[in-house]
């Protein structure tokens, strides 16, 4: 397969369903991390991941990992947490922190490098982009971050310094944001801790068909986030 390589002054993505199957959902190299790029790709089911070592890639999957609407799963041992703690949620307070703490998180081959950082910078101070933090008294112990493509929520990373604190910041994210009228949380990729949380895969053709029903109503970000347990 020879992998597309974006114009770097007029680039524009091939169709996702063009992506390759190995490596699953490879679809194109280059371009930049400027803002409109970004929120172009996101658009359609798009999104960069890479590491220090390589050029942009840029992938959409299939199938694709998300979190519907009331689909949120909240464990016996998780509930009975969230009723104990002191642990407490604040939303986009520290959003420079969260992503580095999420790269620190990262191996050798760190796919969130400071190219990611500050492009991910530009659309948080432009209002796309938003952090979950959680805070032990003063102390940031959790959090994560994504981006907001109408009602959807594309989550990117999480960390968590101590235990349960990136699960009661993602269920957190997940029952504020459906009470909100977000309907999908995109997850991407599937990983044992996800399905833990809820998540299950949906064909690539079933994500760009709800990214294209619910991607362009926006919807005001929460001022406060917060266990519903519902």
């Amino acid at each position: 397969m020879q992998l597309p390589q974006l114009d770097p002054y007029f680039p524009e993505f091939p169709e996702p369903e063009a992506a390759a199957d190995d490596p699953n959902g490879l679809l194109a190299m280059g371009g930049t991390l400027s803002p409109d790029l970004l929120i172009k790709a996101y658009s359609k089911g798009i999104f960069p991941w890479y590491d220090q070592y390589s050029p942009i890639m840029w992938w959409s999957p299939d199938p694709r990992e998300v979190v519907l609407a009331d689909r949120q799963h909240w464990s016996k041992s998780m509930r009975k947490f969230v009723k104990e703690t002191d642990l407490e949620l604040t939303t986009d307070q520290v959003f420079e922190q969260i992503i580095r703490n999420c790269a620190r998180q990262e191996d050798q081959h760190r796919w969130i490098t400071e190219e990611m950082i500050e492009a991910y910078l530009e659309l948080h101070h432009l209002g796309i982009a938003h952090s979950i933090e959680v805070w032990k008294q003063t102390e940031l112990v959790g959090g994560l971050y994504g981006v907001a493509v109408g009602q959807i929520f594309c989550g990117e990373s999480m960390f968590h310094k101590i235990n349960n604190a990136s699960k009661l910041a993602f269920l957190a994210l997940a029952d504020t944001l459906f009470t909100n009228g977000f309907k999908l949380i995109d997850c991407q990729f599937e990983t044992e801790h996800l399905r833990s949380l809820g998540s299950h895969s949906i064909s690539r053709g079933q994500y760009l068909d709800q990214l294209n029903a619910l991607g362009n109503d926006e919807i005001d970000w929460p001022a406060t986030f917060a266990p519903v347990l519902s």
